[in-house]
C-alpha cells in the first residue's frame, strides 16, 4: 500500500519504492514532460484560485490526456508489483479510474454541475469516484461468479 500512495504522490517514486529504476526513471520523465506541456501547474494554479475560466484557456487538451492513462499506470504498476500481482483482476479500478477521468478532462471546458463550471481540475478529480467504484464493483462481480 506504502508503494501505491508515493505512485499517488508522484508517478515513479512507487517504482523506485518496488526496486525497478529504469521504469521509475521514465515514469517521472513522462509524468514531467506531460505536465509541462499541458501547462497542469498554472492551471492548478489558475483552479485553486477559483480562477476556472482562465484554467480551461490555459490548458493544453492535447498534452493533458496523456496525463490520467500515465498516472493510473504508475498506481497500477506500483501496486502490482507491491503485491506481486496475486489479486485477481486488480487493474479493473486503475483500468476504470483513468477511463472516468478522461471523460471528465473531455467535458470539463462545458460540462456544469450544480450550475457550476469545475474545469481541467476539479471535474476529472470528481470523475475518479464513480470510476474507481464501477472498477471495485466490477473486479467483486467477476471474482465473485468466476
Amino acid at each position: 500500500m506504502e508503494k501505491l500512495l508515493w505512485s499517488i504522490a508522484l508517478p515513479g517514486f512507487g517504482q523506485f519504492l518496488n526496486g525497478k529504476y529504469i521504469k521509475g526513471i521514465v515514469l517521472i520523465i513522462l509524468e514531467f514532460l506531460v505536465n509541462v506541456q499541458a501547462n497542469f501547474n498554472q492551471v492548478i494554479i489558475f483552479s485553486f484560485k477559483g480562477e476556472i475560466e482562465k484554467a480551461i484557456i490555459n490548458t493544453n487538451y492535447q498534452w493533458l490526456m496523456f496525463y490520467p492513462c500515465l498516472y493510473f499506470f504508475a498506481m497500477w504498476d506500483a501496486f502490482k508489483d507491491d503485491r506481486g500481482g496475486e489479486e485477481g483482476y486488480s487493474f479493473l479500478p486503475f483500468v476504470f479510474g483513468a477511463y472516468f477521468v478522461t471523460v471528465g478532462l473531455i467535458y470539463s471546458s462545458n460540462l456544469k454541475l450544480f450550475g457550476m463550471l469545475f474545469g481541467p481540475v476539479w471535474l476529472p478529480m470528481l470523475f475518479v469516484i464513480p470510476g474507481v467504484g464501477s472498477g471495485l464493483l466490477l473486479r467483486k462481480l467477476i471474482t465473485k461468479f468466476y
